[in-house]
């Protein structure tokens, strides 16, 4: 079991999609389990592979849910069709999210309130559950970690300015930036998680 550093925004792996698992083998459990390791030491609900620098197909989760599905779970090559989101404008408060990838930042953002996940995990085995509210955010979240896309590209034009502003003066949005929790500063402050800190 590694923690492994959390690389940051500009980072090439996390701005293209990622390939996917062709392998159900010791290599991937010991990655999810690295997997697990990394997302417990930065207090996030979330952690995607290309987050860590591996340009697979997985995300892993820990968030508590009113779906029936285990809080803590990995899902490999994952599909998901989720509703469309509210067209009004996000609320600062109430759709407030984060990333571990621009770590210590957070703005609002719009998504549909619920997502069909299919996929397999650790083992092959297939996986398909229907997710809600908060926990659908999470899906829709990693996933898009996986189509090379991060929450901040998927801002409204007012957030999104705000947004690449808060990289920019932070130096991101080139290769080279990561941190390693467990070791640097929780950029979200907080010693426990928070379920907005995918």
């Amino acid at each position: 079991m590694t923690i492994r550093p959390i690389v940051i925004t500009g980072e090439p792996v996390l701005h293209r999609r990622a390939e996917p698992v062709d392998a159900f083998d010791a290599a991937l459990t010991e990655l999810i389990t690295d997997m697990y390791e990394t997302m417990d030491a930065a207090h996030g609900v979330g952690l995607a592979a290309p987050q860590i620098g591996v340009g697979l197909r997985v995300f892993t989760w820990q968030m508590d849910n009113e779906d029936g599905v285990p809080a803590r779970g990995a899902i490999v090559n994952p599909y998901l069709s989720p509703a469309k989101a509210p067209l009004d404008d996000p609320d600062p408060h109430d759709d407030v999210e984060g990333c571990l990838s621009v770590p210590g930042e957070s703005f609002p953002l719009k998504r549909g309130e619920r997502a069909g996940v299919t996929g397999f995990d650790v083992s092959g085995r297939q996986l398909s559950f229907e997710a809600t509210g908060w926990f659908a955010r999470c899906m829709q979240h990693e996933y898009d970690h996986l189509n090379g896309f991060l929450y901040v590209d998927r801002l409204n034009e007012r957030w999104s300015k705000k947004a690449r502003k808060a990289i920019k003066q932070h130096g991101w949005g080139k290769p080279g930036h990561s941190w390693m929790p467990g070791v640097d500063p929780d950029p979200f402050g907080h010693d426990s998680p928070d379920e907005h800190d995918l």
